[in-house]
């Protein structure tokens, strides 16, 4: 089979599908850009070497990609158009149009800022992946590529793992698979079901975009990638004094060993990237040199000693991003405190959800607004201090919540975009009492339970009923 996939040239027709330009070939497949299909978009055909002398991981990557990917939807993943047999091996999907991300490595160390914009888009095309059930488990910059519009598009699921179906991969092979520089500590040790194991990859990925060194070398085989298990790489402010504290706080929990020490979801991850002033810093922030080997001995045995990982599903559900909307200009004290107690509730059943409270500043369309209160203090400040005050009943860990106020003259629509950008799951508000006003031209809370791109609770307070 792989001979006669050599022998493939332009002009050369597979069920339908005209072969036009060969644009790659790797170590387990080719592929071709492809004319005559009844796609809207351009077409490529992923032409895999199956090879039958023994080598038995092209044939059951080919079949684990195949029944994967229809089952991909959205803009962050190649739409599927068909698939072939093992006597035809072909998968057929959209081409895309973009920037492959390993064309910026001849560009390394990149911008901060451009590394940060990166991170936050590949970030949400994970939270994407996992939110359908699907762990990719080979991130790396070959199988990402930016649309025209900046999304970030991932490729490749030979590697993958659905978990609704069985892993093929787990079930033929007793040795770990993956790619060297970004296979994460757990996979490492077989273990195929944590989403986090793609947080991990996009830590190295960050890491290499921001100092141009890759964290754990490039081993090749399993010997040296066990090393990341018990050997911590060099903190990435010391190959490149441009990286904020901040970020190397980010980057380095993202390669931690032990799962649980890492971000638990991608969402709180891209959240984090989009809102620095809110990360918490602790001893990764200024670490300067790697871990003795006293530390990273017991980092490796706790990872041994970790429990089976409960799921993914279960994974995300235990770790949503709650944002809570308050109307601070109003001075009455029973909605705030309906709101806290409706917050409460929630976060008792999740402990690992981050909190974002938000404070929406309605602002004028065609005056000056006053950014200073009768007393001279500034209003933005002030609100994010009645904030904070408002949540320290909730005990929620420093780390765990944020305070932001947010300016729009359509307080809803600022709610819903807010929402959506930063991946909320939940966004919890309060309804103010009827009236004549609000029953003509609609609520707020009404607005935002129409379009909001998420679960959404409307408080009310008993004083209002």
């Amino acid at each position: 089979m792989a001979a006669d996939i050599q022998r493939l040239s332009p002009g050369d027709v597979i069920e339908g599908f005209r072969l036009d330009e060969l644009l790659r070939t790797g170590g387990m497949s080719s592929i071709w850009r492809v004319s005559q299909t009844d796609a809207d978009y351009p077409v490529i055909l992923k032409i895999p070497f199956l090879r039958y002398d023994g080598d038995q991981l092209s044939i059951v990557s080919f079949e684990t990609e195949k029944i994967i990917l229809p089952r991909l939807h959205g803009p962050h993943f190649p739409h599927f158009v068909a698939a072939g047999s093992y006597n035809n091996p072909f998968i057929a999907m959209e081409f895309i149009a973009g920037t492959p991300l390993e064309t910026w490595l001849e560009q390394l160390p990149l911008e901060i800022d451009e590394v940060i914009r990166l991170g936050v888009k590949i970030a949400t095309a994970l939270q994407k992946l996992h939110e359908q059930h699907v762990i990719h488990l080979d991130l790396k910059p070959d199988n990402v590529i930016l649309r025209p519009n900046g999304d970030a598009v991932l490729i490749d699921y030979g590697f993958a793992r659905h978990d609704r179906l069985p892993d093929l991969l787990a079930e033929e092979f007793d040795d770990p698979v993956g790619t060297g520089p970004y296979i994460s500590p757990e996979q490492v040790l077989g273990v195929r079901s944590d989403p986090r194991s793609d947080l991990f990859a996009l830590g190295v990925i960050l890491y290499f975009l921001a100092t141009g060194k890759q964290p754990f070398g490039d081993p090749m085989r399993i010997a040296g990638w066990r090393r990341r298990l018990y050997v911590d790489p060099v903190p990435p402010r010391r190959l490149n004094d441009k990286i904020s504290p901040w970020l190397q706080e980010i980057i380095l929990r993202l390669i931690e060993v032990d799962p649980n020490d890492r971000y638990p979801t991608a969402a709180q991850l891209a959240f984090d990237l989009q809102h620095p002033q809110q990360v918490l810093l602790t001893a990764r922030a200024e670490k300067m040199t790697a871990s003795g080997f006293i530390k990273t001995l017991s980092r490796w045995l706790k990872l041994r000693r970790n429990p089976p990982f409960a799921g993914l599903k279960r994974q995300l559900a235990s770790a949503p991003i709650i944002a809570v909307a308050l109307d601070l200009a109003d001075r009455s004290p029973q909605l705030p405190e309906a709101i806290r107690t409706a917050t409460q509730g929630i976060l008792a059943t999740v402990p690992n959800a981050r909190l974002a409270c938000l404070y929406v500043f309605k602002i004028s369309r065609v005056q000056i607004d006053e950014m200073q209160d009768e007393t001279g203090r500034n209003i933005f400040l002030r609100r994010l201090a009645e904030l904070e005050h408002w949540s320290q009943p909730l005990a929620v860990d420093k780390e765990k919540v944020t305070y932001q106020v947010l300016e729009s003259v359509d307080p809803a629509a600022a709610l819903i975009h807010y929402a959506r950008e930063n991946m909320i799951d939940h966004l919890i508000v309060g309804a103010r009492a009827s009236s004549t006003v609000r029953r003509y031209l609609g609520s707020v809370s009404a607005k935002i339970v129409a379009e909001a791109p998420c679960t959404v609770t409307v408080v009310r307070s008993k004083a209002q009923v």
